[in-house]
C-alpha cells in the first residue's frame, strides 16, 4: 500500500474580506477625524487623559491601517517558495497590535504616576465635553468594526484598540466631571491607569493568541493526545503517529498525521471515516494523512513483546511526539461518524 493523501476541500476561510475592509475603512475614518479634534483639545485643557486617549486613536488608526494591509496582502494566492500564501501577515498584524498596546501602556503609565505625584491644573469642562464626543465615536466605530470577521484575530486585534480606547473615554468622562464638580486634578490621571489595565489585559491576549499561531501550537479546544486517542479507537486502526495539528491562520486549522491499519483493512474506507471524524467534530477539513498497513512483528529482545511496524521498514523510527496504539480492550473499536 502507497501513501494516501486525503485532503478536505471544504476548507472555511471566513467572511467576505471585501466586507472586512468596508467596515474597517468606516472606523477608520470616525477615528481619524475625531483624532485630530481632539489632540488640539488636550493641548488647550492640558488633560493626559485626552491626549492619552488621542495617543490610542493614533494606534488605533494604525492598527487598522495594518489590517487592511494584512487582509489585503492575505488574499494573495499561494505561489512559489510561500506555499501558504500570505495568511500569516494578519497574525503578524495581530501581534503587531498587541505589541503597541503595551509599549502604549508602559508609556501612558510613567506619565500618570508622574502626573499624580505633581497634578498639573486641568480644565474640567473641555475634557467632560470633548470625552462624551468621542464616546459617541467610538461606540461608531466599535459598531463598524463588530460588523468584520472578528474570528480574524487581525480583526480582533483592531477590534480591541477601538474598544480600549472607548473605555477611555468613558473613564475621561468621569474624570472630568471630578475634575469640575471637585477640583481633584489627579483623577485625569488615575482615569489614565484604569485604561492602561484595559490595555495591558488586551495586549497580552492579541500577543500570546498570535504567538501560539506563530509557535505552530494545537489550537485551543484540541487536544493532540485526546484526538490520537480517539484515531485509535477507529476500527482497523492499530497506530497514529507524527500527528501535528496548527493553525495556518485565525479559523484555518491543519492536521497531517501517519496512520497504521491492519493488514487487508480498507485503507481508503478508514482514511475517509477519519477525515469525517475530524470534520464532524474538530472542523478540520485540511488534512494530510498518511496510510500504511501495518504488521506485526516480535522482538528480538523481548520475544513477548510485540510492535506494529508499517510495510516499510525502518520509517519513522524516531516519530515526532507521542505514538497512539490500538489498545487490545479495544479491539473491536468504534466507528467514526
Amino acid at each position: 500500500m502507497g501513501h494516501e493523501h486525503g485532503h478536505g476541500h471544504a476548507h472555511g476561510h471566513g467572511v467576505s474580506r471585501d466586507a472586512d475592509r468596508r467596515w474597517l475603512t468606516v472606523a477608520l475614518a470616525l477615528i481619524a477625524g475625531f483624532m485630530a479634534v481632539e489632540v488640539v483639545v488636550g493641548v488647550l485643557a492640558n488633560s493626559l487623559a485626552l491626549l492619552s486617549d488621542a495617543a490610542h486613536m493614533l494606534t488605533d488608526a494604525a492598527a487598522i491601517v495594518l489590517a487592511l494591509a494584512a487582509i489585503r496582502l492575505a488574499a494573495r494566492p499561494a505561489n512559489g517558495k510561500y506555499t501558504y500564501g500570505y495568511k500569516r501577515a494578519e497574525i503578524l498584524s495581530a501581534q503587531a497590535n498587541g505589541v503597541t498596546l503595551l509599549v502604549l501602556a508602559g508609556w501612558l503609565s510613567y506619565e500618570a504616576v508622574r502626573r499624580l505625584l505633581e497634578p498639573p491644573e486641568v480644565t474640567g469642562g473641555l475634557v467632560v465635553v470633548t470625552a462624551l464626543a468621542g464616546i459617541a465615536v467610538n461606540v461608531a466605530a466599535t459598531w463598524a468594526i463588530s460588523k468584520a470577521n472578528r474570528s480574524s484575530l487581525n480583526v480582533e486585534g483592531a477590534f480591541q484598540h477601538v474598544l480600549n480606547d472607548l473605555y477611555g473615554f468613558i473613564a475621561t468622562a468621569v474624570a472630568g466631571i471630578v475634575v469640575l464638580t471637585t477640583g481633584f486634578a489627579r483623577a485625569d490621571a488615575i482615569a489614565t491607569l484604569v485604561v492602561v489595565a484595559l490595555m495591558v489585559k488586551a495586549g497580552l491576549g492579541l500577543v500570546r493568541e498570535s504567538t501560539r499561531i506563530f509557535l505552530e501550537a494545537a489550537p485551543a479546544g484540541v487536544d493532540p493526545d485526546v484526538l490520537g486517542r480517539r484515531l485509535v479507537d477507529i476500527q482497523g486502526v492499530d497506530e497514529v503517529h507524527d500527528l501535528h495539528v496548527w493553525q495556518i491562520t485565525s479559523g484555518d486549522i491543519a492536521l497531517s498525521a501517519h496512520v497504521l491499519v491492519r493488514p487487508g483493512a480498507d485503507c481508503h474506507g478508514l482514511r475517509q471515516r477519519i477525515e469525517r471524524l475530524l470534520d464532524h467534530d474538530y472542523g478540520i477539513t485540511h488534512t494530510t494523512l498518511q496510510v500504511d498497513h501495518s504488521h506485526v512483528v516480535t522482538s528480538s529482545t523481548a520475544p513477548d513483546t510485540q510492535r506494529l511496524l508499517p510495510v516499510l521498514d525502518g520509517h519513522c523510527d524516531d516519530a515526532h511526539g507521542p505514538v497512539h496504539r490500538d489498545r487490545p480492550s479495544s479491539a473491536a473499536g468504534i466507528s467514526a461518524p
